[in-house]
């Protein structure tokens, strides 16, 4: 086994007294991190690349525990304690937007061109916007942030561009935004439990749904939809982030060893969720679904005005200036 599995056995397994190689590691600290995705998830992965790196970088005095799985508690708990300091980590997204109103920019239809546009919009000025409010508001800081599987359109039929929607029996989260967008590009959407998806489509109560094509091959939708219409109509990133009371324990050097890590766990997982989207499609394909390119740009534009009225008033410039791009 390398050192770097050692290590990242010895993190997951919350271990307190590290040895690698024979050495003993003085250890100052043990970071808690609890999310919500499972062990196979590529965010559960750069998780513990986070937590091995950041050993490594601190020659052992900072170890992180990694507990997937909701096992230290759902989202908005963690995030509370990381507010009242008895957590220390978590990844979070746009259940910010409670607290800080930019984080609804981490999810809007039809906002991000393109996975790059994204990246350049989550990395520059808007990003930066964003983290100094989350930090402000929740008292969290963002220090990675981790791609997101783009929602696409499943049906039995294609629907290459709005028009061919006509009416269209679809499922879609129970968010005002997404029954508003929908509704404007020519569906007939509503709100349902994802548990009854499956079956709904199966008896005809529904013709179609939207969600990342993970969630596509997980729920075997593959059974009951034939094509995939690639709208790719919400790309969206989700932040690794730590507690600001945490932080601010750290020295300046630990803290620069902490970005690090976070760099380098978010390159990890950028890896790990290109090839998941391959494998995902390929599956997919494999099983006798048929991929649509769809005309974006048309989607786009008669999305806008849902977009803009169900945003507020803080971000509805800045949506304005990501359409306008």
């Amino acid at each position: 086994m390398t050192i770097t599995k050692k290590i990242t056995t010895l993190i997951a397994a919350g271990i307190a007294a590290q040895f690698i190689g024979g050495a003993a590691f003085a250890q100052d600290m043990t970071l808690k991190l609890g999310h919500l995705a499972n062990e196979t998830n590529p965010w559960h992965k750069a998780s513990l690349k986070f937590g091995a790196e950041l050993f490594r970088l601190t020659d052992g005095r900072i170890a992180v525990e990694v507990f997937p799985n909701e096992s230290l508690g759902k989202e908005i708990d963690l995030i509370n304690g990381m507010q009242l300091g008895t957590v220390d980590m978590t990844i979070t997204g746009e259940s910010l937007q409670n607290w800080a109103p930019m984080a609804a920019l981490l999810a809007v239809p039809y906002a991000y061109k393109s996975i790059e546009h994204m990246d350049e919009v989550a990395s520059g000025e808007i990003g930066d916007q964003i983290k100094a409010q989350v930090i402000e508001k929740v008292q969290i800081r963002p220090i990675a942030h981790f791609a997101r599987g783009p929602r696409n359109l499943t049906s039995n039929r294609p629907i290459a561009s709005p028009d061919d929607l006509n009416g269209q029996k679809m499922r879609v989260p129970n968010v005002p935004l997404f029954v508003d967008v929908w509704k404007a590009l020519g569906a007939n959407p509503g709100p349902m439990a994802f548990s009854e998806v499956f079956t709904s489509l199966q008896n005809g109560t529904i013709d179609s749904q939207e969600n990342p094509l993970a969630l596509i091959r997980s729920a075997n939708f593959n059974e009951v939809q034939s094509h995939v219409n690639m709208t790719q109509h919400v790309r969206s990133w989700i932040y690794l982030t730590i507690a600001e009371s945490t932080w601010q324990k750290l020295s300046a050097d630990d803290q620069a060893a902490v970005m690090q890590a976070a760099a380098l766990a978010q390159a990890y997982e950028r890896g790990l969720f290109e090839a998941s989207i391959d494998a995902d499609r390929a599956y997919l394909e494999s099983k006798g679904m048929i991929f649509v390119e769809v005309d974006g740009p048309a989607y786009a534009a008669m999305a806008k005005d849902a977009v803009l009225a169900n945003v507020s008033d803080e971000i509805k410039p800045v949506v304005e200036g990501l359409f306008a791009e």
